[in-house]
């Protein structure tokens, strides 16, 4: 749903306007106030409709491999638990470096309890099926 909201947004890198600010150590009016990034928005625009298409896209492949395999396997399990903590760390690390005030990080806690949530229930099914 995130990356939707950054594909239909007229101005997406508004969505965590303080947290950028901060990182940048300016304001975006500041930004793009200087002659030479007047092209600076229609580029952040592309950029970040560039990442929500990529936050769709792997949604969908998650989406679809749950589907098809209705993680009814271990390796299935295995395999998007895995695949998920690697892309929770990543996030977590870049938030925790570059924007450790963006309100994105409650985001990512609350995929982290999710994540948590699916581990458990995976290792309760697998006790259940032995």
């Amino acid at each position: 749903m995130l990356g939707v909201g950054w594909l239909l947004s007229p101005e997406p890198w508004l969505w965590d306007q303080s947290a950028n600010e901060i990182l940048l150590k300016t304001s975006f009016e500041k930004l793009f106030s200087v002659p030479i990034n007047r092209a600076l928005p229609d580029y952040l625009n592309l950029s970040y409709t560039f990442f929500g298409w990529w936050i769709v896209s792997i949604g969908m492949l998650i989406l679809s491999f749950t589907i098809v395999t209705r993680l009814g396997t271990l390796l299935a399990r295995v395999l998007i638990g895995f695949v998920l903590l690697i892309i929770l760390i990543g996030l977590t690390i870049i938030e925790k470096m570059y924007i450790p005030t963006s309100p994105f990080l409650y985001l990512t806690w609350g995929a982290w309890i999710l994540w948590v949530i699916s581990v458990w229930a995976g290792i309760q099914l697998q006790k259940h099926d032995a």
